[in-house]
């Protein structure tokens, strides 16, 4: 049964952590068996593990689980974790008798929200890495969980999205997760209508659709200018069958998802990026028509994505809650989440 979520690519399985005194998390994505995989950094702060041999020309071919989480610098722990459990299970790359699991991650920048960073002298992602892993399943949460927990957008709290569509006039599907701590805005102005919304399917983020009229304020700068403090992490991911480099086109189609969904994206003060992931089990027809129809949908996917994980995401006990989103005719469930 299809679920709108990443995990529809058969194979494919996501677990979160979530720790809410420290008002942050891991998400961490496990796959069934190696998959290809490269990456598209557009972001001018990321933080990241092991991507450099997700580039076409090194020489491992697939990854055995990708990990997102909070905590800056100090979440780059949290791969340690996966690597660790996957260890445990058999799982890697095999060396000298040896397997050694593969496992690059990306982190976003959640330190100030409020939570609780006393932790000593080290931080708690490695072992909040290892829970996800332990917890990755078909069925996962949206909303404020997991590396989304302590995220926030512009005006609006983030969190974990997801969502997914089959490619028209193919057998390929495709999905997206994304962790959305942006630095742009989701929405229009201070209205409730989402710059996605032209690529809404069905309600799944409010179902208002457009507005009928944007003002100019709503392409106003944001205010919170913080180098380094906000970053929309994602993974995008096929049943197709394909080579490191479309893995890396895929990545590059995928972040107009991003700029569809975020008002202002991809900024030096973002550390956006989009891992994409192929499971091989379709074939590819035609190498350049589909890999191009599968870009156009992955954008979108991604698009939607973004906008769920807004929508899901709720203000955490003992934290400043999000901005009130202005105006009639707010959904009942928007206006619980939001206190307006």
């Amino acid at each position: 049964m299809l679920q709108n979520r990443i995990t529809d690519i058969p194979g494919l399985r996501v677990g979160h952590a979530t720790d809410l005194r420290l008002a942050s998390g891991v998400t961490a994505i496990l796959f069934d068996d190696p998959v290809v995989a490269s990456v598209d950094v557009r972001g001018g702060g990321p933080g990241t593990r092991e991507t450099d041999l997700l580039d076409p020309e090194r020489t491992v071919e697939r990854i055995d689980a990708l990990v997102l989480s909070g905590g800056s610098a100090f979440g780059l722990d949290a791969a340690a974790g996966v690597t660790a459990w996957l260890a445990e299970a058999g799982r890697g790359f095999p060396v000298g008798g040896m397997r050694v699991p593969i496992v690059p991650g990306a982190i976003l920048f959640d330190l100030p929200n409020g939570g609780d960073k006393a932790w000593g002298r080290y931080p708690p992602y490695r072992e909040l890495g290892f829970a996800a892993a332990a917890a990755a399943a078909a069925d996962f949460a949206l909303g404020s969980v997991g590396a989304g927990t302590g995220a926030r957008t512009g005006r609006l709290k983030g969190g974990i999205g997801s969502a997914s569509a089959r490619v028209p006039g193919t057998d390929f599907r495709v999905g997206a997760l994304a962790a959305v701590n942006a630095f742009g805005n989701a929405t229009v102005g201070d209205g409730p209508h989402f710059w996605a919304a032209p690529f809404e399917d069905g309600d799944e983020f409010g179902g208002l659709g457009a507005p009928a009229h944007v003002p100019a304020e709503a392409y106003a700068f944001p205010m919170r200018a913080l180098p380094g403090a906000a970053t929309t992490l994602a993974v995008v991911a096929t049943d197709a069958a394909l080579t490191k480099a479309q893995c890396r086109r895929l990545a590059v189609a995928a972040q107009d998802g991003l700029a569809r969904a975020l008002v202002p994206a991809h900024t030096p003060l973002d550390g956006d990026l989009v891992f994409a992931v192929a499971t091989g089990a379709v074939p590819l027809a035609d190498p350049v028509v589909d890999l191009a129809r599968l870009g156009d949908v992955a954008a979108r996917v991604l698009a939607r994505t973004v906008a769920r994980g807004v929508f899901a995401a709720t203000s955490l006990p003992g934290l400043a809650p999000s901005p009130p989103l202005a105006g009639a005719g707010l959904p009942p469930a928007w206006r619980d989440l939001y206190g307006a």
